[in-house]
């Protein structure tokens, strides 16, 4: 049976997008298609607003009326804010529709401004799944947690990027976007860390088997900016056929076409590596070996060596995975206060 079709109300502050990207990515204008063709991807687009004074915007009238953008005026009026006079309307007006429309079950808000948080908040408090779309570099640090998925323009197939320096999130922002941003310094993502720590999670919570939609969206809560892409795989199918590849995991058939399970290699693999790095650290001690200071001479050996990377929470767990499975005793010192590992016999 096929999953039922999303069904998608698309609410853009425009304003925040056109100088986003204009600031950006160098002076380049914002492009709808991008946009349209992601949304594309998760379901049917049945709604599609644009909020902004147009008299600021012309040039951007019709490549928005091409992609059937209804656009909704916000004037500038003497003595008030139009940033505000935008956001209220466009936050009135998806509340709204969230209780005429309840067939919509997805709500994508396109700024990069704070002020929507609230607003993400209430959809989501009312049952729809909310996706959130900005530019990289002038999206509020507060916005992407709060929503579901979180899309960056910039990395958007089709957006065509000039070169140029990309500024960390909260030095220089857009004109709409509040300028007391912390910096958050964006640190490479262990992707294989991720994956297996998140596999071993939901392991851990259920006995039924894991999917690899149920996987994706187990991800996409930790993190609602993950995107296989911005790791170089066209799917997400690819990306666990790379870490199979490795001896990670392993993936089954489900008996739903497209959507195999995902589970860790029972035997062999990059387990098994990391066990025998044990039993060396083990070997060299003269008799029964401290838990305590067996993983720093595990990196001594090999620098990179973290158990989260083999989809454990910790190296305790590691360690009675170990000893589940004969690598090793673990049995609890009173006089040490303290686990003593050895090889068995």
């Amino acid at each position: 049976m096929d999953t039922p079709e999303e069904r998608i109300a698309l609410f853009m502050d425009f304003e925040n997008l056109a100088i986003g990207a204009r600031e950006d990515l160098k002076g380049a204008k914002f492009d709808m298609k991008p946009v349209s063709d992601a949304l594309a991807e998760r379901g049917r687009v049945v709604v599609r607003r644009a909020y902004a004074d147009w008299n600021l915007f012309e040039d951007s009238r019709r490549m928005l009326a091409e992609h059937h953008v209804e656009m909704i005026e916000i004037p500038q009026r003497m003595g008030a804010s139009r940033k505000n006079a935008a956001d209220i309307k466009m936050a009135v007006d998806a509340i709204e529709l969230s209780f005429e429309r309840d067939y919509i079950t997805t709500y994508v808000i396109a700024t990069g401004d704070s002020d929507f948080t609230p607003l993400v908040h209430k959809l989501r408090e009312l049952n729809r799944r909310v996706v959130g779309i900005g530019l990289r570099a002038s999206t509020s640090a507060l916005l992407p947690p709060a929503c579901d998925e979180f899309l960056f323009y910039d990395s958007l197939e089709g957006v065509d990027i000039p070169q140029r320096t990309r500024r960390r999130r909260g030095e220089t922002t857009s004109a709409k976007t509040p300028a007391a941003v912390a910096e958050t310094p964006e640190e490479p993502v262990d992707l294989d860390q991720l994956v297996t720590q998140t596999l071993s999670g939901l392991q851990r919570s259920g006995d039924t088997v894991v999917l690899a939609s149920g996987l994706k969206r187990a991800l996409l809560r930790k993190d609602p900016t993950f995107s296989e892409a911005d790791h170089g795989f066209r799917t997400f199918g690819e990306l666990l056929r790379n870490l199979a590849g490795k001896g990670l995991i392993e993936t089954g058939d489900s008996g739903s076409r497209g959507d195999p399970e995902v589970t860790f290699k029972a035997t062999g693999g990059k387990d098994e590596h990391a066990f025998d790095l044990l039993r060396k650290v083990i070997a060299k001690g003269k008799g029964p070996v401290p838990l305590s200071g067996v993983k720093d001479k595990i990196r001594k050996m090999e620098p990179s060596f973290s158990e989260k990377a083999y989809g454990y929470g910790s190296f305790l767990q590691f360690s009675r995975a170990a000893a589940a499975r004969g690598v090793m005793t673990m049995d609890w010192s009173e006089e040490i206060d303290d686990y003593l590992l050895a090889l068995p016999g």
